[in-house]
């Protein structure tokens, strides 16, 4: 990334991570680390209770945004809904986190949110965030290294809000060539297009990829493009 930091996180080698199981614990969620983590292709993934676990998976789930379905079911919601880019991060982070809280102990804490508010507030997090009739109904977040889209997670308060965000997104990304890493794979990411890529072929696509230029100077103004 050519960041300079004032300590240095030092993650074991994702490629020897298990397939199924974190790759270390502890630390902090700090920008310094999950930046020296994310260069790595690790992320954090933790409940609540737990400490801080860090996991690069095999295989890894991507999406091509080229390879993005669009159903015709989701069609209707793509004319009604309307979609902005890093309008409300923090709004959209708290509705992310109540909506799941209500239905389940969910990952998305407080200190996630904060975690990822500051990510924001660096740069490097982005939100892309659906709405009906000006009211904030679902979207996703994520973070953006040179032509990599760190997807970290899909909401919908109103059905097809996700879909409708995935889609946009996937829209204006495969203008620049970008691949979307959506870390572990589900029914739901494969129907919409995900694919499963061994962890040593996604390390070594991502090392190339976050290298290069986004070919865009703002995240927000690729709504313009829609």
């Amino acid at each position: 990334m050519g960041l300079e930091f004032t300590k240095i996180y030092n993650f074991p080698d994702p490629s020897l991570a298990p397939s199924n199981s974190p790759l270390c614990v502890g630390g902090d969620l700090s920008v310094e680390a999950l930046l020296q983590a994310y260069d790595k292709g690790i992320f954090p993934w933790f409940l609540p209770h737990e400490p801080i676990y860090w996991w690069c998976p095999d295989p890894r789930a991507v999406l091509f945004p080229k390879d993005i379905r669009i159903q015709k079911s989701i069609k209707s919601s793509l004319k009604k809904f309307s979609v902005k880019f890093d309008h409300d991060f923090a709004g959209f982070l708290k509705i992310c986190k109540t909506a799941r809280a209500d239905k389940e102990e969910t990952w998305l804490s407080d200190t996630i949110v904060e975690a990822y508010t500051a990510m924001f507030e660096a740069g490097f997090a982005h939100s892309v965030e659906v709405y009906e009739d000006g009211e904030l109904i679902g979207g996703l977040y994520g973070l953006i290294f040179g032509k990599v889209f760190c997807g970290e997670s899909m909401i919908s308060l109103k059905t097809g809000a996700s879909k409708v965000a995935l889609i946009r997104l996937c829209e204006v990304l495969d203008k620049f060539d970008f691949m979307i890493d959506c870390q572990v794979m589900n029914d739901h990411l494969k129907f919409m297009g995900a694919q499963a890529m061994g962890r040593d072929k996604f390390l070594k696509r991502f090392e190339i990829l976050k290298q290069e230029p986004s070919g865009f100077e703002n995240f927000k103004d690729l709504e313009n493009l829609l």
